[in-house]
């Protein structure tokens, strides 16, 4: 046998033990600061109401040029710089196939009382000062002055990160937990690395500790990390073809989110494995929790799910298609 051949043989094998619950992928402890409370989710007593278009930040919060180029961010995969606005207030402006979806994300899990970043999507974004190249995604650069199809995220200076949670050790909620996870489900996000999980410190003076999943961006595409990574978010046809629901028990609900990667991204080991391992956040919800969350987003109107594509810049016929898609789904769930 070759090399490769064991090597798939092997990777196989592992994933089948983690899909099946007889193997174990550690999860790092919860490293949140003890003593205070920690708050996920909250009541939101004005879910008919809430402006999804405008989000968490609503009109006072919203972006005002001139923009000026701060720094190019070189954290994360997605190509990221800084700008300031005409207010003094600080952006991180994101670019690529996540810009969209991110956006519309953050409005969903808002809109039923989870904390979200604030964020918009700007169609058109001039910057001041912008290098001649970005050292990422100078697909992107512009010939001109103004970068196309950008989310801004608020970088708010009175908001300290603490830490990254896990989703396998928490101080959380239960019912909240697997209501985010289920959330997860809903827009199909696959990439749940607790990287992607952040802590933030509550206003000064009190002891609470706010979690919220802080990246958004592989949403609304295929359920898993495929081949061609751009089109695994921000895709109608992948999210129309995949499977919302798989297993439903007298107590539990299985969704399709994460599935399993493409299977030539066994090549890279570590992260085939630590991504099977994923699965488990979309398996074994209970149906009490997965109806709660269902009942919630059934208080969303059809305007209101429009709007939430309207902000990510989706043309009137996409906000359409991908509102139908959802509002199925939010059916689905109502009648577990």
């Amino acid at each position: 046998m070759s090399h490769i051949s064991k090597r798939i043989g092997l990777v196989l094998a592992i994933s089948t033990l983690a899909v099946h619950g007889t193997i174990s992928i550690a999860a790092p402890a919860e490293i949140a600061p003890r003593g205070g409370e920690s708050l996920l989710w909250q009541e939101p007593a004005d879910i008919r109401t809430r402006d999804l278009f405008l989000g968490s930040g609503g009109a006072r919060h919203q972006p005002r040029g001139p923009f000026t180029f701060v720094k190019e961010d070189m954290e994360g995969s997605n190509p990221k710089f800084v700008v300031r606005d005409n207010s003094g207030a600080t952006w991180k402006a994101k670019l690529g196939a996540e810009a969209r979806p991110e956006t519309v994300a953050s409005r969903f899990v808002w809109a039923v009382g989870y904390f979200s970043p604030i964020e918009y999507f700007v169609p058109s974004l001039p910057v001041q000062g912008k290098p001649k190249h970005l050292h990422r995604g100078r697909k992107w650069d512009p010939l001109a002055d103004s970068f196309v199809n950008v989310r801004l995220k608020l970088d708010d200076k009175g908001e300290k990160k603490l830490s990254n949670w896990h989703w396998r050790r928490n101080e959380l909620s239960p019912r909240e937990l697997n209501g985010l996870r289920v959330m997860m489900a809903l827009m199909n996000n696959w990439d749940l690395k607790d990287e992607n999980n952040a802590v933030y410190a509550g206003k000064k003076g009190d002891r609470k500790s706010i979690y919220m999943v802080s990246d958004l961006g592989a949403t609304f595409g295929a359920p898993g990390l495929g081949l061609n990574h751009d089109k695994s978010r921000d895709n109608l046809r992948a999210y129309s073809r995949s499977k919302f629901i798989t297993k439903t028990t007298s107590e539990y609900v299985d969704f399709g989110i994460p599935a399993r990667p493409a299977l030539l991204s066994i090549f890279a080991l570590p992260d085939f494995v630590h991504r099977v391992g994923f699965r488990r956040i979309g398996k074994q919800i209970p149906r009490a929790d997965a109806l709660w969350v269902g009942r919630l987003l059934a208080q969303l109107s059809p305007a209101q799910i429009r709007d939430a594509f309207r902000a990510g810049g989706y043309s009137p016929e996409e906000c359409n298609a991908f509102a139908k898609i959802l509002e199925n789904r939010i059916t689905a769930l109502n009648k577990l």
